[in-house]
């Protein structure tokens, strides 16, 4: 996997190197000093958008609120100008993970200017603390999101197959309660008892709808215990991908500096030299 200087490219030299040093580099104390002011900048305008919510609060201080929200938002929408500027591939940046949520966090104050209560959308901007990791070094935690990310990308398959198999059974499930209990117990149409069906084969179990009939209580209670089952299912898919992804990534492992990401065939580390044998 490209490191993050390998893929947003940066300058050599001059103002945009210097920008591009301070914004995304964790390691010199100008770059650790942004990030962590950042990350303060974050919490506080999370919390301003939690405490907003509260009628209380917002009666009494939504002034200082919505002042805090702009001046955050101000501050975001010029970092994230900033950071186009100062990398050598903007759209790397723009179109990266990291990039969609740095534009997600400045649109909503924006939004709602043309739809009121968008602004409580701010919260994704708690996304942005993945930047932790990295500030703090904690190539751990990095490694052990990429093994899950991996054991979820090589289930898909496995999983859409479940879900559509669930879907059928929600479908079908949902058919024969509507003709066995009908409108008049709640079961008003095949979306209504489909609904049903899904908050019983989950074990959910709202109770706002139930069966009156004796097949009808008999059909929900083996869909229940086909609920049961069901949930165990993707339970171990993701298990099994899971198990062998982390067997993957500790063969990948450099065992010196504890860095993944290497080639099946690759002898010594890409990042220390080290042997990946455990040799030096």
């Amino acid at each position: 996997m490209a490191s993050e200087r390998d893929l947003y490219q940066p300058p050599q030299e001059g103002l945009r190197a210097r920008l591009y040093e301070i914004i995304f580099e964790a390691s010199t104390p100008a770059g650790k000093a942004f990030d962590i002011a950042l990350l303060i900048a974050i919490l506080v305008s999370v919390l301003a958008v939690l405490l907003e919510s509260v009628a209380s609060l917002r009666a009494q201080y939504l002034g200082l609120f919505h002042l805090l929200e702009w001046v955050v938002t101000l501050l975001f929408t010029i970092e994230y100008a900033l950071r186009i500027y100062c990398v050598g591939q903007p759209k790397h940046y723009i179109f990266s993970f990291l990039g969609i949520i740095d534009l997600l966090a400045i649109l909503p104050t924006y939004l709602s200017l043309f739809l009121p209560g968008t602004q409580y959308l701010l919260v994704i901007r708690v996304l942005r603390l993945l930047r932790l990791f990295r500030i703090f070094k904690l190539v751990r935690y990095v490694q052990e999101s990429q093994v899950l990310g991996t054991a979820l990308y090589a289930s898909r398959r496995k999983i859409t197959v479940f879900i559509l198999g669930v879907l059928s059974v929600v479908v079908i499930i949902g058919a024969l309660m509507y003709l066995i209990e009908g409108p008049e117990h709640g079961y008003t149409s095949i979306p209504t008892s489909m609904y049903w069906a899904i908050v019983t084969l989950t074990t959910v179990g709202y109770g706002d709808i139930s069966p009156e009939t004796p097949l009808g209580k008999a059909l929900a209670c083996a869909l229940m215990i086909l609920g049961y089952g069901i949930i165990a299912v993707p339970t171990g898919i993701v298990t099994v991908e899971l198990a062998q992804a982390s067997r993957h990534a500790e063969a990948l492992r450099c065992p010196h500096c504890g860095r993944g990401g290497h080639e099946s065939a690759a002898d010594y580390c890409k990042y220390c030299g080290g042997g990946l044998s455990g040799e030096d």
